[in-house]
């Protein structure tokens, strides 16, 4: 496995939801499988949310089944983006986290969850008491946390508002989600380190979206503001559907292991299984 100091959560939900052509649950799980014989700390398989608003994802249930954990040590993530989807998930003991996406941008929260703030807040609240039961946690995902292109108000104080709410509430792992890819490092290096400092008990993380060529100057600034838990996706696979350049996605795994190795971090990977996923991969992201 990977070194105790560095989690990296591979992403392949969030690399096949945005895809328009249904992706067979044989596929989705074979790929899958073989992400989880690589050695990442978290897999984000799949998401318990309206088959409506995301397709791709009415299997997650069938695919959970198809996975084999029985020679993999990576944790299990499912997106839930309310609380029906949150009840749904807890009847998955192989779950881990169940990751929720919060919003500081009114608009951004309406539009991608079709509820405010506040109740969103709440409906993190009911989530948080529902997992309790379940010995499961809530990851919560702090989305628009770098800006946001609605013209909502934005500053740093409003994320430290939210973040400090969020931890009154017992929230202990908090992803500072760059959801349209407009962070800058300035903007990482000011916000990240900040946040670790004013809450030491809480785990934070990083999921940053990126043009190819902006990629390193993001992924370098957050390392050196201390950043040990990183969302990725094999190949840069996926991407927000709201980033004005078609371009921004999600940064490539094998970039981050790039880098990482390059600053002699000792990440337990197996690359053998790794190479066979990104070949793999190729039957999964057709164009």
């Amino acid at each position: 496995m990977l070194s105790s100091s560095i989690k990296l959560t591979e992403c392949p939900r969030d690399a096949m939801q945005g895809l328009h052509q249904f992706i067979p649950t044989e596929l989705k799980a074979a790929y899958i499988n073989l992400l989880l014989q690589v050695g990442f700390d978290t897999i984000d398989f799949g998401s318990f949310v309206s088959p409506k608003a995301i397709p791709q994802m009415k299997d997650t249930a069938e695919v959970l089944q198809k996975l084999d954990l029985s020679n993999s040590k990576s944790k299990l993530l499912a997106i839930v983006a309310n609380y029906r989807g949150a009840e749904e998930a807890v009847q998955h003991q192989e779950i881990t986290y169940l990751g929720f996406p919060f919003s500081i941008s009114e608009t951004f929260q309406q539009r991608n969850a079709n509820s405010g703030i506040a109740e969103a807040f709440d409906t993190v609240k009911r989530i948080k008491e529902l997992c309790g039961h379940t010995n499961q946690e809530v990851l919560v995902y702090l989305s628009m946390g770098f800006g946001n292109p609605y013209g909502d108000k934005w500053n740093t104080e409003i994320i430290e508002q939210w973040t400090e709410k969020l931890v009154n509430e017992g929230v202990n792992i908090i992803a500072l989600a760059d959801t349209v890819g407009v962070a800058t490092p300035k903007q990482i290096k000011d916000i990240y380190p900040n946040l670790c400092a004013q809450f030491p008990a809480t785990e934070f993380g990083i999921h940053l979206h990126a043009t190819p060529d902006a990629w390193y100057d993001k992924i370098e600034a957050a390392y050196q503001s201390g950043c040990k838990r990183f969302d990725t996706a094999l190949k840069g696979y996926g991407g927000c559907p709201m980033a004005a350049d078609e371009l921004t996605g999600n940064i490539a795994t094998e970039n981050l292991i790039g880098y990482l190795q390059s600053q002699n971090e000792r990440l337990e990977l197996n690359l053998v299984k790794l190479a066979e996923a990104m070949d793999y991969s190729s039957r999964i992201f057709t164009k």
